[in-house]
C-alpha cells in the first residue's frame, strides 16, 4: 500500500495491508487480514487484529490490544493502555471466541489513558472519553463522558474544547446546536 515504517521488533502478517506514512514502533504484532490507514502511528506493544481496521491519521498509543471486531475509523486517538474487550462474558475455561462482539470507534474521537471499553458498544464522532472511564454503552457524537460506568457530563467540540452553555468552540468559534439531547455543527 505504499512506504511506511516497522520497528524491526514488530511483525506484520503477510495478508495485513498498512498505508504509506504509517509508523509502527517496537513489540507491535499485527495478525491477519487487518487493515491500516495511511498516516497512523502505532506506539510500542500494540496488538492489531486479526481481521481489524484501523483509518488514517490514527494514534494508537503504547501498549493498546485491538481485537477482532473492531473497527477505528479516521483520526481517532486512543490513550496509553486503554482496554477494548471482545466479550461481553468471559470465563477462562469456556471458549466464546465465536461470540466476539462488534466495537466501533468513529471519526475523529478520543478515548484516554486507561480508559475501558466494553465490546459492542459505538463511540460516536469527536466524542471524548475521559482517562480511566469505563464504557459500556454507546457514546453519542461530540459527547464527553467519564466515570465508572461513563457518563455524559457536557459536549465537547470537534477541536477538542468542552463547550459551555453558549456552544461556541473557544479554540475556533464554530457553532453547535443541541436538538433532541444530540448535538449538531451548524
Amino acid at each position: 500500500m505504499g512506504k511506511y515504517y516497522i520497528h524491526p521488533t514488530s511483525i506484520i502478517s503477510d495478508d495485513s495491508k498498512v498505508g504509506s506514512g504509517t509508523k509502527i514502533w517496537q513489540f507491535c504484532h499485527i495478525f491477519g487480514k487487518s487493515i491500516i490507514g495511511s498516516n497512523s502511528i502505532l506506539g510500542q506493544n500494540v496488538m492489531v487484529g486479526p481481521n481489524v481496521t484501523i483509518g488514517s491519521n490514527c494514534k494508537i498509543q503504547n501498549n493498546v490490544s485491538l481485537y477482532k471486531g473492531i473497527t477505528i475509523e479516521n483520526n481517532v486517538f486512543c490513550g496509553p493502555s486503554c482496554v477494548f474487550t471482545n466479550v461481553k462474558t468471559p470465563r477462562a475455561f469456556i471458549d466464546r471466541s465465536n461470540e466476539f462482539s462488534q466495537t466501533v470507534v468513529r471519526e475523529g474521537s478520543s478515548i484516554g489513558a486507561n480508559a475501558t471499553i466494553v465490546c459492542g458498544v459505538e463511540i460516536g464522532k469527536y466524542s471524548m472519553i475521559a482517562a480511566g472511564a469505563v464504557v459500556t454503552r454507546d457514546v453519542k457524537p461530540f459527547s464527553l463522558v467519564m466515570g465508572l460506568p461513563a457518563k455524559h457530563i457536557g459536549w465537547i467540540s470537534k477541536a477538542g474544547e468542552r463547550l459551555g452553555k453558549d456552544l461556541i468552540c473557544t479554540r475556533t468559534g464554530k457553532k453547535y446546536e443541541e436538538k433532541d439531547n444530540n448535538l449538531y455543527e451548524i
